[in-house]
């Protein structure tokens, strides 16, 4: 808890904060003291370790008129027959979504299939995944990691669609210098993004740092593809893009259906559900699964609040 705290005093409202907080929960020792106790903590923005588990919380959203994509938790996988069991994992949850005639798609990693080990079966785990979807008449959305594994990313995509698979996705992230050319080419090619910020600890030489920069590249690309009629997946928590994006569409007669509001599970769910209120289209990003740690870390780093909500949780415990 020390440790947490300093990062929160030593990187409070700077790019400070989100290098120190990744470094610290890099740490070996601390990621086992927070697997050993830090589940309970890790349940806000976890909806469980099973597919039914998560399937009920999906259909609570549902009910609130929120959409939702279900991801498997697991990546940075060390052996290929590890892709294979995640493989057969998303086939049960397409299948368990088309049980439950639940309004959701589905986001895997691509580590998570095979990548950081070998492309050629990544590629093939990903597209048994995305064949069964087409079958049950679902979409993959294939997420983006850090910034070696971009170029791949993008290339399986393309590929699947050079195939006919067309229900099949990636992710742009805002603050990467090359993206403002991949929301080009890939709006071209006609390939659904969500476009984000970016989540992940990067050099200097391949992402903006300052904020001002992440969210001047953020609002680029998301006119980009509104301007140009494209659905458009618009994934962030900040009052300020979500007000941006409510009066940019206002303003240029853009129907809300075409687009969507992407939000996490845990975060700001009254803001989800005021929204869809709203009449605008809104999706819940709902990870499930044991291996929650890297996807826990990245959600504390994405700002403070998120690690005082934990460490005030923490104190709640303790009494």
């Amino acid at each position: 808890m020390f440790l947490l705290k300093g990062a929160v005093q030593m990187g409070m409202g700077s790019k400070w904060y989100r290098r120190t907080l990744l470094t610290i929960t890099g740490f070996k020792f601390v990621e086992k003291m927070s697997t050993t106790y830090g589940k309970g903590l890790a349940s806000r923005f976890i909806a469980g370790e099973t597919l039914d588990e998560a399937l009920d919380e999906v259909e609570q959203l549902n009910g609130l008129g929120i959409m939702a994509t279900l991801d498997h938790l697991g990546e940075g996988i060390t052996e290929l027959s590890e892709a294979a069991a995640y493989k057969e994992q998303y086939i049960k949850l397409i299948e368990g979504i088309a049980a439950r005639k639940a309004n959701t798609n589905v986001s895997l990693k691509p580590t998570q299939m095979g990548l950081g080990l070998d492309q050629t079966v990544c590629l093939s785990n990903i597209r048994e995944v995305v064949k069964q979807a087409r079958h049950c008449r679902n979409f993959v959305r294939i997420d983006m990691e850090n910034s070696p594994y971009t170029q791949a990313t993008i290339d399986i995509v393309r590929r699947l669609h050079k195939e006919g698979l067309t229900n099949v996705g990636t992710v742009l992230q805002a603050y990467l210098f090359r993206t403002q050319q991949d929301a080009e080419d890939l709006l071209r090619e006609q390939i659904n993004l969500r476009l984000v910020k970016g989540a992940y600890k990067e050099a200097d030489a391949v992402a903006y740092q300052k904020t001002s920069e992440v969210v001047e590249s953020f609002k680029s690309i998301i006119k980009l593809h509104l301007d140009n009629g494209v659905y458009t997946a618009i994934a962030s928590h900040d009052d300020a893009i979500i007000s941006w994006v409510k009066a940019y569409t206002r303003a240029k007669q853009i129907p809300k259906h075409a687009f969507e509001f992407q939000m996490l599970y845990g975060l700001r769910m009254n803001e989800q559900a005021r929204l869809a209120k709203e009449g605008y289209r809104i999706r819940c990003y709902v990870p499930y699964g044991v291996m929650w740690y890297p996807y826990f870390t990245r959600r504390l780093a994405e700002k403070p609040a998120n690690l005082m909500l934990v460490l005030k949780n923490m104190s709640t415990l303790k009494r």
